[in-house]
């Protein structure tokens, strides 16, 4: 079967247990990967045998081994009034260190796959003079780098009420507004015209 393409780290309280043994650590790490990505784990102990290639008793020995020593917590739900089992799944359990988990900078466990949209946004970084003049050099479009950056700087680099977050694409627009904007004489400029175009006459 394809593996699980994300990443788990395992919190020192369970690393570092002399109660577990290092299967059921790994078994551990699985499960809070599980329960990041869902809320829940809701593998069955037949996902984890062929995850691991072992037997069913061995996965039921490391949950079993989890589970004493409050490590995680097993629900069962049946069908009313039946022993069928309609749902299972595990849950971390609020032990010690282990209540926040998530929040601890050496238990936090992320997909490379599914990571929410507030981790793929990188932080925008403000661009220096020189990257604004070399990107237009590039782009051969004869912006103004100073007049660009001061723009934006009085602005706080803020476009309307957001943040800016991509200067290049700020640059192209920038650039195609110069494009459109109507070739208009100044007024120096038209009377120099004038006076040039008098000059021919004389």
């Amino acid at each position: 079967m394809d593996k699980p393409n994300y990443y788990a780290v395992i919190p020192a309280e369970v690393r570092y247990s002399k109660k577990l043994t290092p299967n059921s650590k790994l078994l551990y790490a699985e499960i809070t990967a599980l329960c990041n990505m869902n809320g829940k784990c809701t593998a069955s102990t037949e996902y984890f045998c062929r995850l691991y290639e072992v037997s069913r008793g061995s996965i039921q020995n490391w949950l079993k081994m989890l589970d004493d020593n409050g490590y995680i917590e097993r629900t069962v739900i049946f069908k009313q009034g039946s022993k069928e089992i309609l749902s299972r799944y595990i849950k971390l359990k609020d032990k010690g260190s282990l209540k926040n988990y998530t929040d601890n900078t050496n238990t936090k466990v992320y997909t490379n796959t599914n990571l929410t949209d507030s981790n793929k946004k990188a932080l925008f970084k403000k661009p220096t003079l020189d990257e604004v003049k070399n990107y237009c050099i590039l782009r051969k479009n004869n912006i103004d780098a100073e007049a660009f950056i001061d723009f934006y700087e009085s602005k706080n680099f803020m476009i309307g009420k957001n943040k800016m977050k991509d200067w290049k694409a700020c640059v192209r627009t920038w650039e195609r507004r110069e494009k459109d904007k109507p070739q208009t004489m100044s007024k120096i400029d038209a009377q120099l015209n004038e006076y040039l175009k008098g000059k021919e006459f004389l």
